[in-house]
Formats: C-alpha cells, structure tokens, sequence
C-alpha cells in the first residue's frame, strides 16, 4: 500500500497519504485536508491485533451505478466539485491548491526566482504597496507544500505582528503564533516542558526587538527554522554603532544567516538608505561576498550573480506586460491652505518667540547633549503650538509633571525596549520624540513663559469651544466634506493625540448635521493593537465615513478596503511619514481607481512652509520623476531639526543668525541633504533598471498558471460552481449594483446547515461577494478555498458518493444533445501521482481530475478517443435537446458499466488500458512542468520523478445520445 492508495480503515474507506515519522496519515474519500487523521504505527497495529475494524487494508475506490441517474448540468456540479476539493493539486505551483486569494502575475516572479535558488535567499525590494508580503509568503508557501521546510519565522516590527499572523492564517492557511513580550507567558502553557517555545510552534511570528535581546536571541538561533523571513529589513542592516538598536537587530539576522542551509528572505521598500556600507551588509546576509561589492560599480558577473537574489521594481515596471496599470490606484496629491486667525496667530508668535529665546545661548553650551536637549525641548513645544491648542495646553499644563498630562507623540514606541540605547532626538522615521522634549521644558524655559503660554492656549480653547473659530479645523472640515461628497472615505492624520480627539469633536459638530449617518471614529496609541483592529473591523462600509488617527496606524493595519484618501491635519517632519501615511490606502488592494491625498497648511506659518519647501514638494517631485517614493536618507534624519531651527532664529538678531550659520552641527546641512537625497533617487534608478527582472516574463509565469488553473479552475469556474449550486440549493444570489459583486440573500430553510452558518459568518448585513481579486468596493473575496465554496463542494461531493438520493449531482448521467453526432461516453476520473525531488527527499502526492471520452460502442479503437480539449469542451457545452425514458437512460449507462469493467481484471478492458496511457501522458507533463520551474540558471536541478498511483478513481459516467438535428 503506497500513498495514493485506498484503504480501508475503521469500515470507512481513506486515501493513504505520505506520512513522516511513525504517523500513518489518511484522508477520507470525500474530506478534504481538514478531515485528515494520522494513526500511529505501534497503535494500529496493537488494537489490529485484536480489533479487525481497525485493522489497515487495502480497498478500491467504488465505481458508480446506474441506480441515479441525472442530467449533464448534475455531472459539471459533480467535477466542479471534486476539482474545486483539490488541495495538492497536479500542477506546477503546489501552492495554489492551498492559498485563499488569488496573487497577480507579476507577484510570481520572486517565486520563479526562488524555485531557482537552493537554499532560498532573497531581498525583495519592490515598492511600497506592490504587495511584498504576498510575495514572500508565496514562496513560504510553495516551499511548505513541496516538503522543503516543515517550520518557518517571520520577524518584524512589533505594531506589524498581527498583522503577519492575519495573513499566514486567513490567506495562505498557514495558523501562526506571535511571539512577544506580551503572549510568552501564554504560549509557555501550551507547550511540553522538555521544548522551547521557539521549536515547539511550527509557524511563528516573532517581535525582531523581544527576541533580538541577548537573553532570547540565543535560545532562537538553537532552534531557528528552515525559513526565516525578515520584514522591514533595512532597520537590521548594519549601523556601524550609531544605532545599538538597529545594530543587534543586524547581529540576530547575521547569525541567521550564518547556516549556508538556512532558507532567508529579506522584505524591505527601502533597501539603500543612503549608505552604501549599510546596503553592502544587507546583501551580505544573502551571501557573505555581495558585502565585498561596491553597489555603484559591479561588472556583469557580479550584476548577474546580484540579480539571482535580488529584485527591486516599482510600480511603472508592472505596466509593461504584466497587467499592473488595473492593479493600483492613481494617487492625486492636493494642497489646501488656511490663515491663522488673530488669536492663534498671538499664541504662536508667543510660542517662536519662547523657543527662539531658548536657543539665544546656545553655542556657548559644551555638551552637545545639552544642545540636543534644549534644542528637543524647543521643538517639541512648537510642534505642539502648530497642531492644536489643546495638544498645547497638555502640553503646557503641570509643567513641574509635564509627563502626567503630556501629549502623546504620533510614532508609538515599540512594546520591547530591552537593550535600547538613550532616546535620541528623532526616532527611526526621522520625528521627533515629543514626550522627553516635553519633559525638559521646565528646565529650559522660564516659568513665567510657560505660566503665560498655558493661559492663552486655554482662551484659545474658551473661545473654539463652538469650534467654527478654529480656522485650521474650519478648513479641514471644508476639506473632508467635499471628500466624502465626492465619494471619498478619508483618514484624517494627527500628531498628537489631544490633537486627534479635538479633531474627533470638531468634526462631529461641524459635519454631522450636513453629512447624513457619517460615522467619525477615532484611533490612537492610546489603544491596544486589538482594539484598534475592532474599531477598523467595525465601521460600516454601507455609510458614509471618516477615521481620526494618530500614526499608530500609519503601519501595520490594512485601511485600503474602507478609506480612500488622506489629509495630513499636521504636516509630518519626515516625507517618510508621508508616504506610510498615504500608503496605507495607495496599495495593492485598493478597490479605488483614484486615492486622494490633501496636505493641509498654515498660508502664514513659516515653519510649515519651509517643511514643504525644502522636505514635502521635493519627495513628491523625486517619486513623480524616479516613479516611487525616495526616503529621506539615513544620515540626514536631522534636517527636519535644522530647518525648525532655522525659522526659529529668524526671530533673532542678526548677530545671533550668524553663530547658527557658523555651527559646525548645522552649516551647509540643507544644501549636504539635498545632495544626498538626490544621490539616493540616482541609485534607486539605477537599481530598478539593474534588478526589475525583466527576465523572467510574463508569459512565461502566465504559462504555468494556465496550467495550474486547467487542474485546480480558476476564479471564473469557482463564480459559476457557486452560482449553479447556490441556484439548485435555493440560495438567491443576484448581482449588485456594482459589476462583479453579488448579493447573497436569505436562503431557504431546506439548505445544509454547513452552508447556512458559513453563510452568517459573511461580515456585514448585506453579504456582499466577488470573485475577484482584489475586490471591488466592499465585497468579500471568494476564491476556491474560501469556506463557503469548500463547504458547498464537500456537500456535493459527500452527497453524490453517499447518500445520492439527496444530492444535487449525480455520478450517473445521460442526455440527448445537438452536439455529438455519435453515441458518447463521457468519464470523470479522479488520478493521484507519487512525486520525488530525489533519493533523499520524501515523497509527495499530487492529484487531478481529468476528463476523457470514446465516441461509440468501440472503445478498443484508439482513433475513437477523444482529446482532452474535446472531452471538456462537450462536458461544459452540451445541453439537453430532447427527453429520454428512464428505462432507456439506465439500458445505456449499464452498457457503459459493462465497457468500462474492473480495473484489476486480466486482461484489462480497454477503457481501462485507455486510463494507463492517459495517466503515463500526464505524469510526463506533471515532471516536465516542476522541472521547468525548478531550472536552474547556473546548473540544472536534479529531475523529479513522477510515478501515477494505479487505478484512478472513476467519478462519473455522462452518456451524450445525438439528439435530432434541426
């Protein structure tokens, strides 16, 4: 008994699997993966002994019976159905029986890279947005089911946790377990003693900064898995010291890829920061001598060598051939300018003028940590004053406690701090860490100042408390109402959260009574990731909407389904806060043919309008020209610190303007920035036209998904399973107002009870469907391995094998057609192939359900054969011409029983001889077509070996009778 095989155990007949260890695993004939079970050798063989049920024996799939007979459109149900169960699919991407969405062309390039390369190692560097994590889990995926890894590790961001977990779980059914500070103690319960957590959860998603400590780095370097996928993967390249942060992260993912064996892809949108050196050892963690390389200057061996591993494209790179112009939004970007009014006017230039007079001295200070500090405290204060009067008056408020009361900065701080260096002045994005600077300003200024500054941020308040005098939140209402009238749904973007929740109320006063049922929510830092994740899940889709935000959930929460658009309420001191911003709704996934983003400033405010000058206008000229966004580069996080400072000193003398100008920190930053920036938006260029893989093409990739959808369908065959099937059932599903979305409407009471509870768990009160992907406005997504369409398929299939008197398919059928002029018998089989990578290799099933045929009564006549492509082609198209007596349709369907025969017979009866060749035909093809993935550039991979598991099942017989032609 090989795997493939049918068995019987426990009076129940089971497919045998491949299985590892001293597990017997086995499937049963009508379940699918979820069903499986796994016997144990020294078990089975214990109660065999004693017990013959449980004994492991061979057996045959049963052949059908002319005991129910139906119609043509009862046996497409019944193939519809066995092929949409299919999970280790025949085809050349063994990942697709598996995964539930459905991935665009282009993202099956780093797989085509990857099935190349032994170990993987990868740096997939396309733009943001483009969908990298689909990429990765692709392969992730694909390598899961050919048997090369049996655990694997994605180790990323701590705000990006779940949402990693969210898409191994729902999207490439692979359930994962996040790994953190927070979930240790939980997880330690679930596991043996004898076990680390790190060895014992075959699919993890682990916090980089908890495990990058000392304390768990090494426990997970002992026990790491075949492939570790590391997200974000620039913030662990190497710092060269300036970040210890940044520097042990570098230092975990270099013992990682210390095992040559070790699997590796590495995620990031944003692989050059800028510096070389930093670029250089992110390479080198693909292989020790790309480190060696300069960047600018390789020759073509080595450009060759590089272009193995690495993959770098925009979203202009998609248009050409693969398709990629319908995949993303096209984002128009507007600016909308609003006056200071008399009162907020006074409360900032009282504000400069406090914060200029804080910096009058400040050459003369020694340490420059005094200076980083009186300069945090300086800017930190102003960035308060120009967001809001309430994020002001937190501020200024208790200045002997300022932290009690302070207002919380955008960018929230990892949940992991072990290890971290002292907060410097700007994060990792580049802004500024408010709450320290808020802390030091009782030491920086004057407490009369503060006294004075706290009073009219709070007549400010007294006098917006009706809120229509606030000129910044007056436009920004003006601003999202003509949105939202437009059919947008935008994300208003705070840096505080003070800011936020005023923002919250004002909108609620000035629009709800204008904009009928508009839903304002808000989201801050101040909430758990889990009830962010609620608050998203639990907006309306059917109602008009906007989101206040704080940049909580600039990364880390897909917003592209529900919001369309963007107005920066503060402008972000780092165009790379801009562009995650706008990036959460400008991605793949985003059903919007047009995204909108609207920065807002203030006409009379210079310090927004050298932000835009000299950081904003140039980021998005650079993305126009480079066609992507450029980031800020590393070394010149800090020029967001210079300009502020610049306008700041303004204020002063000239005399004092010329010491700045002096300051060896500070002269000629603006111009050293503008240079490397520029050169960081030359190499993005020259990388793109190196690394955009434009040899692999898109009909080559397009080549292997036609044959992956001839044996597994595709989304079209899934829309007319379920809409046939949902029609026999008594399940209304008629098309929406919007094209390709469908409506699933109350079913009868008679239906499945699987199919009605997968029917309420649909989200929302309309249960709105598509089949495709991504989808179109609010819809649900339903591909071949959706619930619903597994549910329905399993019922069919289950049904028409057990209990046919209630199947809606039949394994039987016969028709009078137009559209054969000869009798034709029509087979369904079901076939199963042994696949090995090599000697040492375990084995691997695959399987398909094929369709062949003979006209006329000889089946012993080769020529009566028909082609695949004819044998389908009558079993989509053929339709009833005429009726046929029930005692005829059993007389035709018992002769073809009787051709057909056993297939253990001796000698074989010709149909059956006719099954042997056809299954020797496509376990050629099945090794032609991993071989040809499988090729290698350099060498040629070892050839798989491909053995059909003898006999297939047989489904279905449709007899099609010439009906009389008109």
């Amino acid at each position: 008994m090989q795997p493939g095989s049918i068995v019987r155990f426990r009076e129940r007949d089971w497919v045998l699997l491949p299985s590892e260890n001293d597990v017997i695993r086995l499937r049963p004939l009508t379940g699918d993966q979820d069903s499986e079970i796994g016997v144990h050798h020294g078990l089975s063989d214990l109660i065999a002994y004693n017990l013959a049920t449980e004994r492991i024996s061979p057996s045959n799939f049963p052949l059908p019976t002319a005991d129910h007979i139906l119609d043509a459109a009862s046996t497409r149900l019944l193939w519809q159905s066995a092929r949409l169960m299919l999970r280790e699919g025949a085809t050349p991407f063994r990942s697709l029986g598996k995964i539930s969405i459905r991935p665009r062309k282009y993202q099956f390039v780093p797989l085509m890279m990857a099935l190349r390369l032994d170990p993987v190692r990868l740096l997939i560097a396309d733009d943001v947005g483009i969908g990298k994590t689909i990429e990765a889990l692709l392969i992730a995926r694909e390598l899961w089911d050919r048997g090369q890894i049996r655990r694997l590790a994605v180790l990323c961001p701590p705000a990006l946790c779940d949402q990693w977990q969210q898409e191994l779980t729902e999207k490439f059914n692979l359930p994962a377990e996040v790994l953190r500070s927070s979930t240790v103690s939980r997880l330690e319960r679930k596991k043996p003693v004898n076990r680390s957590i790190f060895e014992w959860f075959p699919v993890q998603v682990i916090s980089i900064d908890w495990v990058k400590t000392d304390r768990n780095r090494l426990s997970f370097i002992r026990s790491c898995p075949e492939l570790v996928i590391v997200d974000e993967a620039h913030g662990a390249a190497d710092s060269s010291g300036r970040n210890s942060a940044q520097q042990q992260r570098h230092r975990l993912v270099r013992e990682i890829a210390n095992d040559p064996s070790r699997h590796l892809l590495l995620l990031t949108a944003t692989p050059h920061s800028g510096i070389d050196t930093a670029f250089q050892s992110l390479l080198g963690l693909l292989n020790p001598e790309f480190a060696q390389w300069e960047p600018g200057n390789l020759n073509e061996d080595q450009r060759g060598r590089l272009a193995r591993h690495f993959i770098n494209r925009a979203r202009g790179d998609l248009l050409r051939g693969w398709q990629g112009a319908d995949c993303f939004p096209k984002r128009e970007c507007l600016e909308y300018s609003y006056p200071l009014s008399p009162a907020y006017r006074k409360l900032l230039d009282m504000t400069l003028d406090a914060c200029s007079a804080a910096l009058e001295n400040i050459d003369t200070l020694t340490s420059k940590w005094q200076r980083k500090s009186r300069t945090w405290a300086a800017l930190g204060l102003l960035r308060c004053v120009m967001s809001s009067p309430d994020a002001a008056q937190a501020a200024l408020l208790n200045r002997e406690h300022p932290g009690a009361d302070a207002p919380d900065p955008e960018s929230e701080r990892p949940d992991e701090q072990e290890g971290a260096a002292e907060i410097p002045a700007f994060d990792a994005t580049g802004e500024v860490d408010d709450e320290p600077a808020v802390r030091r300003m009782a030491s920086v200024f004057q407490k009369n100042t503060l006294k004075s500054l706290r009073e009219t941020a709070e007549s400010l308040i007294n006098l917006n408390q009706r809120y229509d005098q606030d000129l910044k939140l007056k436009a920004c209402a003006e601003v999202v109402r003509e949105l939202v009238t437009n059919g947008f749904h935008p994300i208003v973007w705070c840096h505080f959260v003070h800011t936020a929740e005023y923002v919250k109320k004002g909108l609620e006063h000035l629009l709800a009574p204008q904009i009928r049922e508009l839903q304002i929510p808000w989201v801050t830092g101040r909430l758990s990731d889990e009830e962010r994740r609620e608050i998203v899940r639990d907006i309306n889709p059917d109602r008009p909407r906007v989101l206040v935000a704080t940049d909580c959930l600039s990364e880390g929460i897909n917003l592209q389904e529900k919001f369309n658009a963007v107005l920066h309420y503060d402008l972000p001191w780092n165009p790379n806060r801009l562009e995650q911003r706008e990036g959460r709704v400008d991605r793949y996934g985003q059903p919007a043919r047009t995204v909108r983003a609207v920065l807002l400033y203030g006409q009379d405010n210079d310090v927004d309008g050298k932000l835009l000058e000299v950081l904003i206008r140039k980021s998005r000229a650079i993305r126009q020209a480079v066609g992507t966004h450029v980031p800020v580069p590393e070394e010149s996080m800090g020029i967001a610190e210079v300009i502020a400072r610049s306008v700041l000193l303004r204020q002063r003398p000239a005399r004092q303007q010329e010491l700045f100008l002096l300051d060896p920190d500070l002269q000629g930053a603006e111009e050293r920035f503008k240079t490397q920036w520029d050169r960081s938006a030359e190499h993005l260029k020259q990388s793109r036209s190196l690394f955009a893989q434009h040899a692999v093409r898109a009909d080559e990739v397009e080549r292997e998904l036609q044959t992956c959808d001839a044996v597994l369908g595709d989304p079209e065959s899934t829309r007319h399973f379920l809409l046939d099937a949902a029609q026999r059932l008594g399940i209304p599903i008629p098309q929406a107002d919007i094209p390709g979305v469908y409506l699933i409407k109350k079913p009868t009471e008679t239906i499945p009870e699987i199919l009605k509870s997968e029917i309420d768990r649909l989200p929302g009160a309309l249960k709105r469907i598509t089949f495709e992907s991504p989808p179109p406005g609010e819809a649900v997504y339903v591909g071949r391995n959706h619930p619903l369409v597994s549910a329905a398929a399993r019922w069919i299939f289950e049904t028409a094998l057990e209990n046919p008197d209630r199947s809606v398919a039949a394994r039987c059928g016969v028709i009078r057609t137009r559209s054969v002029t000869r009798l034709t018998t029509l087979l369904l089989l079901r076939a199963r192939y042994l696949l090995q990578r090599d000697s040492t290799a375990g084995s691997l099933l695959a399987e398909e359900v094929l369709i062949t045929g003979y006209r006329g009564p000889d089946a012993a006549d080769p020529a009566s054969w028909l082609s695949p492509d004819e044998a389908r082609d009558l079993l989509e198209t053929a339709e009833p011409s005429d009726n046929i007596p029930a005692g005829e349709k059993r007389e035709l369907i018992q002769d073809a029983l009787n051709r057909l025969g056993q297939p253990d017979t001796s000698p074989p009866s010709p149909v059956w001889n006719r099954f042997r060749d056809l299954l020797t035909e496509r376990a050629s093809l099945l090794r032609q077509s991993h071989d040809r993935v499988r090729k290698a550039i350099e060498r040629q991979a070892p050839s798989w070996e491909v053995r059909p598991q003898w006999p297939p099942d047989v489904l279905s017989i449709l007899m099609l009778q010439p009906g009389v032609q008109g």
